[in-house]
Parts: C-alpha cells; sequence; structure tokens
C-alpha cells in the first residue's frame, strides 16, 4: 500500500541562472531558486528549520542550516502553499543542491520535508 503520511509536505523547485550578479572570469556564479511548499497531509505544520547541501562541479560541498526560509517560520494548513525566494552563489558554472526542511505538525510531531536534488547551471551549460 503506498499511503501518503497525514506529514506530507510536497516541494517543487524552479532555478535560474542571475548574470548580472555573477562574474564568471572571477569565479562567481549566482543562481535564484524559487521553492513552492504544499501541504499535502491532514494537519496543519510549522517549518522550523532548513538544511542545505549545496555542491559545486568541483565537488566542493557546504551545508547551511538554520531557522525558517527568509526570515519566517510559515505555517500551513492541509492543502496551503507557501512559495519563497532565494539564492545560493556557486565557483562553478554547475551545480546541485538537495536537503530537508524540519517541520513540526500542530499535534506535536515532527518530521521531515525532503527536498529532492536539484541542478544549477547557466544557460546551455548542460544538455
Amino acid at each position: 500500500m503506498n499511503e501518503k503520511s497525514p506529514y506530507t509536505i510536497d516541494v517543487q523547485v524552479h532555478t535560474r541562472f542571475v548574470p548580472d550578479q555573477s562574474v564568471p572570469g572571477e569565479n562567481r556564479y549566482v543562481f535564484a531558486y524559487t521553492i513552492k511548499l504544499h501541504n499535502a497531509g491532514i494537519i496543519p505544520a510549522r517549518l522550523l528549520t532548513r538544511h542545505w547541501v549545496i555542491t559545486d562541479a568541483n565537488g566542493k560541498i557546504e551545508e547551511v542550516r538554520g531557522e525558517g526560509v527568509v526570515g519566517e517560520q510559515p505555517w500551513m494548513r492541509p492543502g496551503d502553499d507557501y512559495e519563497y525566494t532565494s539564492g545560493a552563489v556557486l565557483e562553478t558554472a554547475v551545480g546541485t543542491m538537495h536537503g530537508s526542511y524540519q517541520m513540526v505538525a500542530d499535534d506535536g510531531t515532527r518530521f521531515e520535508a525532503p527536498i529532492p536534488a536539484f541542478t544549477l547551471s547557466i544557460p546551455r551549460t548542460l544538455h
């Protein structure tokens, strides 16, 4: 049986390269990413913290942990969406990110919402 947990946050990601803030000659590549969270569970939940693993094309790994997202700890009822945009700076034209959000449901249950791996790349770099 493939039943969803009552504690389910779906995560969608859209990325874009930010050329006006990037300086490729100095190995500075800026990317923006927009995250859309959807409470697909049956219980309201609040996003407490985030954990990111950012890897560039040289294999350099940076881990980022912190409270909330963009200064907020959104609370979402079942069916609610929350969207925000943030950014990452890499030393290479291509990289990946993945991670998780640590959540707490209104009934006190703590759970993780995984962020699937996604690619950051300047246009026409990957086929």
